[in-house]
């Protein structure tokens, strides 16, 4: 059974016909390539959209960005949360990195058969790159000591945003306050369940680091 994405219409009402396309084309190419690599668990695989594609796009409910953002999304797995967002934000451009290429080459794929042109996918190590970029997403990918000397230096100065400074999202379950707090960030939580009501974003959260210059 294909997974249903009926559910990115509830929170996304104002979706084109190409996006609402893209969302529906989404489930069965990924469930295609799970049947050759396992790309995506396989238990996580029936609750695709809402463990994956919703779960990536509670970014876009807490930012929405302007046409012209750049934004890295750091060690992207199967393309999440930068497909899904990439698909809601065609005019940002989306550089998705990961250093195992199995992963790099789904996502090329889907990429491919989604007809995103503004997606790039790349095999890389993040701290490796050189571009920099006003936004970095990332998944929950590693402890946040280890995160952020990977995006060190690769913010742009100038701000597309009036009311987010360049900085970066992180999407991430369970308690953070502690290991952000021994870092001496300033950020702020943004807590999922007040945007969707499924119970698995009960303890999910997009946490908001600026970037303030002196990393």
């Amino acid at each position: 059974m294909e997974p249903d994405h009926s559910l990115i219409l509830k929170y996304f009402p104002e979706l084109t016909e190409k996006q609402m396309h893209q969302f529906a084309l989404m489930g069965a190419i990924y469930q295609d390539w799970n049947s050759k690599i396992n790309v995506i668990s396989r238990k996580d695989m029936d609750s695709f959209y809402i463990h994956h594609v919703l779960h990536s796009l509670g970014i876009a409910r807490v930012i929405q960005f302007s046409p012209g953002t750049k934004i890295l999304d750091i060690g992207t797995g199967g393309g999440f949360p930068g497909i899904p967002l990439a698909i809601l934000f065609p005019e940002v451009h989306f550089h998705l990195v990961d250093s195992i290429g199995k992963k790099i080459t789904v996502v090329k794929d889907v990429v491919r058969q989604l007809g995103l042109q503004n997606v790039e996918a790349q095999q890389a190590r993040a701290e490796s790159l050189n571009r920099s970029y006003h936004f970095v997403i990332s998944r929950a990918v590693t402890q946040m000591e280890k995160f952020l000397p990977w995006v060190k230096g690769k913010f742009r100065k100038e701000n597309l945003h009036q009311d987010f400074q360049n900085g970066i999202f992180y999407l991430k379950g369970g308690e953070v306050d502690e290991e952000l707090e021994a870092l001496n960030l300033s950020y702020v939580p943004y807590f999922l369940d007040d945007y969707f009501s499924e119970e698995f974003f009960e303890t999910k959260k997009v946490i908001y680091i600026p970037y303030e210059g002196k990393r």
